[in-house]
């Protein structure tokens, strides 16, 4: 949470301490049991929200794990991550507001039973707070989001807590032989003056090419990477590069002192990202919050405000270069109603209705293959710095060489209300560089929505691998969009006021680019509603 840009009315906020344990999944979070309104220093209220799952997909809500009780959490218990030391026990680590002036510590809290498979009772430690803000030229109200341990060779744990250290960005490292006891090591982790406070740290080891993910709490494997991730300006950046464990420093591949340049998680509302080892099935799972972009009138009357994304498994690249993410394999059970098309094309101006299916809760997996490569477009470096300018100005309407292709979802009848979801496609000197797109500017015409074109750019080796694969998953104001396999992934929250008539929504495959495009396969289904347990004015039920 950014203290300064907060939008104090969400009610349920960053993903904090996920983890699986002895067969169940655990999704701790930041929640107002205030509700989803603006009381007086709301955010010194923040709890521990605590749901559980088997499968990722359906929830039951429990009751707050961690409430602020205690000197060094009175004014607010806010996000952290969990550890599981050796396999076997649970441990929260969490920041903690002593006072309203936002000044901030680290504390600990242990689950009270660890035979109940819920966990749902929590007990912190006498010794909190276990880290002090007492550090030169730190600002105190800016230290806060420890990641989940883990162990260098030397057998002690490690931590990194996000900070801005005189004025600069600040990735705070500790070390402890108990969890318990913590000194900080006076060169951090990482830092880097291209930005400040950053916040919602992860840091976790990947392998170049292998979607199976590494336990942090074990040894790694020689040639892997590490990736640091850093919450800052209403984005999730990330880094990747190497640990060097005799330095005990993070070392970039690249350095970009631009932090334009930095690469994103994800291109749309998708913020305080927190990542897990699930051990069930050997790989690494993240997700994040996404924050309401309707009005603060709508938020009242729902009385809720802010989802997390879908979880993601998430990966390296074979190239060691670009993080892939995917939605994870349980969503597919909520799948129904397939509908298949292949070996359509699409010319210049060519719309193709996708029918049979309930547009406003839907899985869609369609492959572009543009017919001939001559005619892409020249790109122009400069766009980097600014891909939604580029989306805003190369928009879906406007034709290119190859593309604008794609989708267009939530479509009134007129075609008055509608979110395109495309790409174009760019010629650089010795590449090709792709802009995929999620413009919202015509999703609703309700007036005073945030409605932006969100939008990034990818490399892709359009000789040799020829489609260009889009997924996008719709759950009604969500929309989850997955380009490439997951090279780039754009998450938008839309209006339409389509969505009051279950009926009044259309879903369109297009193509305004002079480039005719073949579409191999067009797969989609309908989906199921997840049983999902909501917390409502103190009680639970069922979403």
């Amino acid at each position: 949470m950014d203290w300064r840009s907060l939008e104090i009315y969400d009610n349920k906020k960053d993903p904090c301490g996920p983890m699986y344990y002895n067969g169940v999944y655990h999704e701790f979070y930041q929640y107002n049991p205030d509700g989803a309104f603006d009381p007086n220093d709301s955010l010194m209220n923040m709890v521990w929200g605590h749901s559980v799952s088997t499968d990722l997909i359906n929830w039951i809500g429990l009751e707050p794990a961690i409430k602020p009780d205690i000197p060094s959490d009175i004014c607010g218990c806010w996000t952290g991550s969990a550890t599981i030391l050796f396999g076997v026990q649970p441990v929260i680590i969490y920041t903690g507001l002593i006072d309203r002036k936002a000044n901030q510590v680290q504390n600990i809290a242990l689950p009270k039973n660890r035979s109940d498979p819920y966990l749902r009772e929590w007990a912190k430690v006498g010794s909190n707070p276990v880290i002090q803000h007492v550090i030169p030229g730190l600002n105190s109200s800016h230290f806060r989001d420890p990641t989940t341990g883990w162990i260098g060779p030397d057998g002690l744990w490690r931590i990194a807590v996000g900070a801005e250290v005189n004025g600069i960005g600040t990735a705070l490292l500790y070390k402890s032989e108990d969890f318990m006891s913590w000194t900080r090591i006076e060169r951090p982790l990482y830092s880097n003056n291209a930005l400040n406070m950053w916040e919602c740290l992860d840091f976790f080891a990947v392998v170049p090419g292998s979607n199976n993910g590494l336990d942090m709490s074990s040894e790694i494997p020689s040639g892997a990477k590490h990736v640091l991730k850093v919450s800052i300006n209403s984005c999730d950046m990330y880094i990747v590069g190497v640990y060097d464990l005799k330095r005990d420093e993070f070392v970039p591949d690249t350095v970009q002192d631009d932090n334009r340049l930095w690469t994103r998680i994800d291109y749309g509302t998708f913020y305080a990202s927190k990542s897990f080892f699930d051990s069930k099935h050997g790989r690494r799972v993240i997700w994040a919050w996404s924050n309401e972009t309707d009005s603060y009138s709508d938020d009242i009357a729902k009385g809720w405000a802010g989802i997390h994304s879908i979880p993601r498994t998430i990966w390296l690249d074979g190239d060691g270069k670009q993080l892939i993410q995917w939605p994870v394999e349980e969503i597919e059970s909520l799948r129904i109603n397939e509908i298949n098309h292949q070996g359509l094309e699409l010319k210049k101006g060519d719309l193709f209705e996708i029918k049979g299916i309930d547009t406003l809760q839907a899985d869609v997996e369609i492959d572009f293959e543009p017919t001939s490569i001559d005619d892409a477009e020249t790109f122009d470096p400069s766009w980097l710095f600014d891909p939604r300018k580029q989306c805003r100005e190369a928009d879906a309407s406007v034709h290119g060489g190859i593309g604008p292709f794609g989708l267009v979802i939530l479509a009134s009848d007129n075609m008055e209300e509608h979110t395109a979801v495309h790409f174009r496609v760019y010629k650089s000197e010795q590449k090709y560089i792709i802009l995929m797109c999620s413009d919202l500017r015509r999703s609703s015409l309700r007036p005073g929505l945030y409605t932006p074109a969100y939008g990034g750019f990818f490399e892709f080796d359009l000789e040799n691998e020829k489609r260009i694969s889009l997924r996008t998953l719709i759950d009604r104001s969500a929309v989850e969009s997955f380009g490439s396999g997951g090279r780039i992934c754009i998450t938008a929250r839309v209006y339409p006021v389509a969505l009051v008539d279950d009926d009044g929504a259309h879903m369109y495959a297009f193509n305004n680019g002079s480039t005719t495009v073949r579409v191999p396969q067009l797969r989609a289904w309908s989906m199921k509603r997840a049983q999902v347990n909501v917390m409502k004015g103190g009680s639970v039920i069922d979403a």
